[in-house]
C-alpha cells in the first residue's frame, strides 16, 4: 500500500508516518515503525514514496517532515 494516491494527497499510511515525523524530528524507519505500529517494510516503502513527492527529506540516514508534508497534515 503506497503512502501517497495518484492524487498527491497521503493515504491512511501517510497519515500515520508524516505525523509521527512531525512529532518526533529528525528520525529513523525503524523509529517511525515502532512509533505508528506499521511494518518496517511499508514505513520504508512510504517514506521512499513521500521523498520521492517532496513531502519528506533524508537527513544523513534519517527522515524529517518538509514543509510541503507539514501543510498535508494541518
Amino acid at each position: 500500500m503506497p503512502c501517497i494516491n495518484p492524487d498527491g494527497k497521503p493515504t491512511e499510511t501517510g497519515k500515520k508516518v508524516l505525523p509521527a515525523l512531525k512529532n518526533e524530528g529528525l528520525s529513523s524507519s525503524e523509529k517511525v515503525s515502532e512509533s505508528t505500529g506499521l511494518a518496517l517494510f511499508r514505513v520504508r516503502s512510504g517514506l521512499r514514496d513521500m521523498t520521492d513527492a517532496g513531502f519528506v527529506e533524508i537527513i544523513g540516514d534519517k527522515y524529517n517532515i518538509t514543509e510541503k508534508g507539514s501543510k498535508l497534515i494541518e
